[in-house]
């Protein structure tokens, strides 16, 4: 029944095309993966501007440039469900290392977003800036937005507000509840980035000051992301020790605020956790059948990529990261800590102990240039290299780097990488920047999910280990993000849809960034359109940033 519907309904989209038959641009002889997940067929795509106009069989149709795309894959643009792009577009807005992954919609937010912003916020975030450096001309997270298209951005960019953003800016770095007054100015503030285009409230609650909101607070503002029709997506309060009761919270908060949640990045963090997978997929799909809609992003790796503020506890990193600073430099506070970092615990998130040991620990990320050559070793190594503990050099690195210090934590499974990519609710995001391997990207080293997390997903998850049907992973890199975040126009090959398009060899397309050396653009994306423009011809970038913003449902047209 389904093949003969899969027929049908093919035979129905080849005679509506009708479409004028002169293109701007026509895609010839392309395998249509169109986003519904559905068979796939032979056929072109007409575009017109910035539009797709006919989708199907246009025998006889011209256009302005015609791409022959006869053993290729042509499929919408990928949504990045969780972009940290949000400083590399501004130093470069071509987004190569995504760009060359068929990534044509970057969406920030987990936390922390670029606004609103006050003045002390603005001097705070020019003090932190390391290799990338900008004036922060904007307040409002919409602002920010508008500044990075008339700059120059390749993809399409879009944001949640970041629950953190908004905490610090009503009461600083403060571990307390916030007045009633001050909950009012953050409830307002999600309220005028709702209006501005906002696709929800993002969370990040395993870092301070973040950790310091309670459910009651974070369900208070997602009640006025749910009044516009918005998610509340989070990188919950923990992925290991206490990872179902923290989805147990993600729950309440969805069902008390009645909005949309979403996971970001799941996963079962530590071995002792990787046994609690079909405990988390039971809580989800219980969830979905009371009525919730509770969806899931991840990134393809064993390894996730954060900071060494991740290792130690929230409590002492209270006021910012200068009062941090300052207290691991008294003796007795700094015993207090090394204590906590060694000791096993679920009263707080600890990726160093979540780890095998310190030698699954990659720094990868230093301010200070005096530091920059222990990138890409191992906390192990460094602490050896010093003739101290990995706690205490953990600690001694934050205060001398000026910064929290990109690092990478082994946590999970590939046995569980697999399971989770086969989820029905499951789509994508990097976690990452997205960078060029030239110029001041050449400072720093990174997680290979910045190069590689989407071509992953189709060369080695889809093609060589057959996890899930090519159909169906296009269908959650397009049609499930752009539904569940509902966005207009895009996420499909539709007549009236944005000329957003991915054209990539499914024999070819693999990503090559390792954790040795994961500055390696991915290959076998041969084209790639956004708006209607060609960005990627013949796997090289074209130079051209056709970039939009995208705004979430509570804009009113």
């Amino acid at each position: 029944m389904k093949s003969f519907y899969s027929l049908f309904a093919g035979i129905l989209l080849f005679t509506a095309c009708s479409s004028p038959e002169k293109y701007d641009i026509l895609i010839k002889n392309g395998q249509i993966m169109d986003g519904s997940g559905q068979a796939s067929y032979i056929g072109d795509v007409g575009i017109i501007a910035d539009t797709i106009a006919a989708v199907g069989k246009l025998d006889g149709a011209q256009g302005e440039l015609e791409i022959d795309a006869t053993g290729l894959v042509v499929a919408p643009g990928f949504i990045n469900m969780l972009s940290w792009a949000v400083e590399s577009l501004i130093e470069d807005g071509r987004s190569q290392s995504d760009i060359r992954q068929g990534v044509t919609l970057e969406v920030f937010g987990e936390g922390a977003s670029m606004g609103p912003l006050n003045e002390t916020m603005k001097e705070e975030e020019l003090k932190a800036q390391g290799d990338i450096k900008f004036p922060i001309e904007w307040t409002s997270l919409a602002e920010y937005l508008d500044f990075l298209v008339e700059k120059g951005v390749s993809t399409n960019v879009a944001s949640f507000i970041g629950a953190t953003t908004v905490r610090v800016n009503a009461l600083g770095y403060e571990d307390r509840a916030p007045t009633a007054e001050e909950l009012e100015s953050m409830k307002d503030m999600v309220r005028k980035a709702m209006e501005e285009g906002a696709l929800g409230v993002g969370s990040s609650l395993i870092y301070a000051p973040a950790f310091y909101a309670s459910t009651e607070e974070l369900i208070e503002l997602c009640k006025v992301a749910s009044e516009y029709d918005g998610m509340y997506i989070s990188h919950m309060r923990s992925e290991g020790g206490r990872l179902l009761e923290s989805l147990d919270e993600l729950i309440r908060i969805a069902s008390e605020a009645d909005i949309r949640a979403e996971v970001y990045h799941l996963k079962m963090s530590g071995q002792d956790n990787w046994g609690k997978f079909d405990q988390v997929v039971a809580k989800i799909d219980s969830a979905r059948a009371a009525g919730l809609e509770i969806t899931t992003d991840m990134y393809n790796y064993i390894a996730g990529a954060t900071g060494l503020d991740a290792s130690m506890p929230p409590w002492v990193q209270e006021g910012g990261y200068e009062k941090w600073a300052e207290r691991l430099q008294d003796p007795a506070i700094r015993k207090k800590v090394y204590q906590e970092m060694v000791t096993p615990t679920n009263e707080w998130e600890s990726l160093m102990q979540a780890v095998e040991g310190p030698e699954k620990i990659i720094l990868v990320g230093f301010k200070n240039d005096s530091l920059k050559y222990l990138t890409g070793k191992t906390l192990a190594e460094v602490a050896e290299m010093r003739n101290t503990t990995p706690a205490e050099a953990a600690m001694d690195l934050v205060v001398q780097d000026g910064s929290r210090v990109g690092t990478i934590y082994f946590l999970m499974s590939e046995e569980n990488v697999k399971k989770q990519i086969a989820l029905p609710y499951m789509s994508f995001g990097s976690d990452a920047g997205s960078y060029s391997i030239e110029g001041v990207f050449l400072k720093s080293s990174y997680h290979p999910r910045a190069f590689g997390n989407f071509s992953r997903l189709l060369g080695k998850y889809v093609r060589d280990e057959k996890v899930i049907p090519l159909e169906e992973a296009i269908y959650k890199l397009t049609t499930l993000p752009a539904t569940n975040l509902k966005i207009k126009k895009r996420g499909a090959l539709k007549v009236g849809f944005y000329g957003d398009l991915a054209i990539f060899d499914p024999e070819k397309i693999q990503d090559n960034a390792t954790f040795e050396d994961p500055m390696q653009y991915a290959t076998g994306m041969v084209h790639v359109f956004v708006n209607g423009t060609q960005v990627l011809k013949d796997g090289e970038h074209t130079g051209a940033l056709p970039g939009m913003v995208v705004k979430g449902p509570g804009v009113k047209k």
